[in-house]
């Protein structure tokens, strides 16, 4: 090495080479570092995966509809006369001409502002009455037995008490909506309060927690995934009580709104809003599940 490639500082100091003059300095690349296709290449997999096979399915579905149906005794109408006769449900979900004159999608609103209502309630009310059934026996033996059999009460059945009592359709609906989704969550609930490790009661007691610390830091967190579960039945049930009580309880719902059509024979319109019924009901368990899947970290 040169005089100027060897620097020293006394004994014991290290001896630095310097690059020759001249020489072509080369950059590593980054550790971890992967190009944008390589990073997109898994999301773009995963979504062709879940979107593909439900795809070819529907269309299977729909080319098998439209054969069965395309014939001169067909009672139901193939898939390409539901799109000619209500087309403008499929494309224009919030058009307004009038009070009773609308689009499907304020229909779907007035319906889910129903539910949200109903089965807020239901879920509150669920989880106190399944934490006191999960924790007391004498609770469990008292209420346990009435539950069981008020639950096997079909929901319509309690439309005629409901409207005797609130004497209002929109009273009615969201009752029927309460007492149908209830039962899973105070049953689901019970369940997970029964399944509460005894260490946990165990520290519960070495911290002296009262009823109410108890409840929300370790029955709450505790029989979370339970409660989930029985949020997400009670949702679907939800969804099907209102449209059967709408059907029966009249207003501007999408229950009343296929009781109307079929008034109409209408079958195509009847058709469309089952369509917006499945796709909105699994919107909702799919809704009720993220929020599970981030309270429970995906317990």
């Amino acid at each position: 090495m040169g005089q100027a490639a060897l620097k020293t500082a006394g004994a014991g100091a290290k001896v630095v080479a310097l690059p020759a003059s001249g020489a072509a300095v080369v950059a590593l690349p980054q550790a971890g570092a992967k190009p944008l296709r390589e990073r997109l290449a898994p999301l773009a997999k995963s979504a062709l995966v879940s979107v593909i096979p439900p795809l070819v399915t529907v269309g299977l579905i729909l080319l098998f509809w439209q054969i069965a149906a395309s014939g001169p005794q067909s009672s139901l109408p193939p898939p390409s006369k539901i799109w000619e006769e209500a087309k403008d449900l499929i494309t224009e979900p919030f058009f307004w001409a009038g009070s009773q004159d609308i689009g499907l999608g304020w229909r779907i609103l007035v319906s889910l502002q129903r539910v949200a209502i109903g089965f807020g309630l239901a879920a509150v009310v669920g989880v106190l009455l399944g934490a006191l059934v999960g924790q007391s026996v004498w609770a469990m033996r008292g209420l346990d037995p009435v539950f069981q059999v008020l639950r096997t009460v079909p929901p319509l059945a309690w439309l005629p008490l409901s409207l005797a009592a609130f004497r209002d359709s929109q009273p009615s609906a969201i009752f029927v909506i309460f007492i149908t989704a209830i039962w899973p969550v105070i049953i689901n609930t019970a369940v997970g309060i029964r399944n509460i490790p005894q260490d946990y009661r165990n520290v519960a007691q070495v911290l002296r927690l009262n009823q109410v610390e108890f409840f929300f830091k370790i029955m709450v967190p505790s029989a979370a995934p339970y409660i989930f579960t029985g949020l997400r039945i009670g949702v679907g049930l939800s969804w099907l009580a209102i449209v059967a009580a709408e059907m029966l309880t009249g207003g501007v719902g999408i229950g009343f709104f296929i009781w109307d059509a079929w008034n109409s024979s209408r079958l195509s319109d009847i058709i469309v809003a089952l369509v917006y019924i499945g796709v909105v009901g699994f919107v909702l368990d799919r809704l009720v599940a993220f929020i599970g899947a981030i309270v429970t970290r995906g317990t």
